[in-house]
């Protein structure tokens, strides 16, 4: 049966992994480079996957966008005359 390729958070988990544990550095020389080998891999499919994603994302250049409409300003509200001041005691 077929494995199912890794999403890009499947292989970004597992890259971090192998990362931590070359960092504590408590493996023999054989482990380590199969710890590369392995943050390789998962690199790799994480660009994969990111160009996949940036593929199916359409940008369109600026000269075929649509111009953003201009909206005028919206007329100023005039505020009734009041004849006196209002106050809160009369």
């Amino acid at each position: 049966m077929a494995e199912q390729p890794l999403t890009y958070e499947q292989a970004l988990e597992l890259l971090d992994r192998s990362l931590k544990s070359l960092e504590e550095g408590d493996l023999s020389l054989e482990a380590a480079l199969e710890a590369v080998d392995d943050a390789r891999k998962y690199l790799k499919i994480c660009q994969d996957r990111l160009e996949e994603a940036k593929k199916r994302i359409e940008v369109r250049p600026a000269a075929e966008a649509e111009p953003a409409p201009t909206a005028e300003p919206p007329p100023p509200q005039q505020q009734p005359e009041l004849d006196e001041p209002e106050t809160l005691f009369r």
